[in-house]
């Protein structure tokens, strides 16, 4: 078995955000990769106006799960469900996607078609480059309120300005239909509330629970670790 994590929005170097939870994770033997989004700047190319956008982030993990037939479980976290849906449709080595406050896209659906139908406070967008991030004086209170205070001075490194075209382009293929799915909802979210969250994951196939942030692979590595264990 391995695990390939597919991250969220406004972030890179998407092997620290799951750090914590991988290296439990290969304390056991299981393996696990987490594939660059070309929409976050992550493979050259800057994100923003005539950057790449969610085409070039789906064709990053479908080669990332291409490249080797183990049985594989596919963890997405918040935007990275909407890249999910397409990348892992068709792929033959993915046996379970585990959603962590993320995302189950209809064909046709994009991330914009999500939410309370407002701009979110935490979320800078800069239309003229073309690009949205988060709002560093809020990442922490929005997002990593219960971390480790070293993680939570950490993370600011690891922020993104990401391509905005990737909030309305539209999945093509809808991969939770076709495979056992289990949505993660993190309860005590700031940034996806609780209740959105319950919304979106009456999709799934499983939905648990659990008292954490918007990520729990930091702050409940040792609870993440045992739920994937499981699938």
């Amino acid at each position: 078995m391995r695990v390939v994590f597919v991250h969220g929005a406004c972030v890179r170097d998407g092997s620290w955000w799951w750090h914590r939870t991988a290296e439990l994770l290969a304390e056991r033997g299981v393996s696990s990769v987490a594939p660059a989004l070309p929409s976050c700047g992550e493979a050259g190319p800057p994100g923003g106006v005539g950057g790449p956008g969610l085409p070039e982030d789906v064709a990053a993990v479908r080669q990332v799960l291409g490249a080797d037939d183990e049985p594989t479980v596919v963890v997405a976290h918040s935007y990275g469900g909407i890249v999910t849906a397409e990348a892992a449709a068709g792929a033959g080595s993915v046996r379970h996607l585990l959603l962590i406050s993320s995302y189950l896209p209809e064909v046709g659906q994009s991330l914009s078609d999500f939410g309370d139908g407002g701009p979110a406070p935490f979320l800078d967008v800069d239309p003229e480059a073309g690009t949205f991030g988060v709002r560093p004086e809020l990442l922490v209170d929005t997002f990593l309120q219960d971390c480790a205070p070293e993680i939570q001075a950490r993370a600011a490194g690891h922020l993104a300005r990401q391509s905005v075209q990737v909030t309305g382009q539209p999945v093509g293929a809808a991969a939770w239909q076709h495979l056992p799915s289990t949505y993660l909802v993190c309860a005590q979210d700031r940034g996806t509330p609780a209740r959105l969250q319950r919304e979106y994951a009456r999709r799934a196939g499983t939905v648990v629970e659990l008292d954490a942030g918007h990520h729990p692979f930091l702050s409940r590595p040792e609870a993440l670790r045992d739920l994937v264990l499981t699938l």
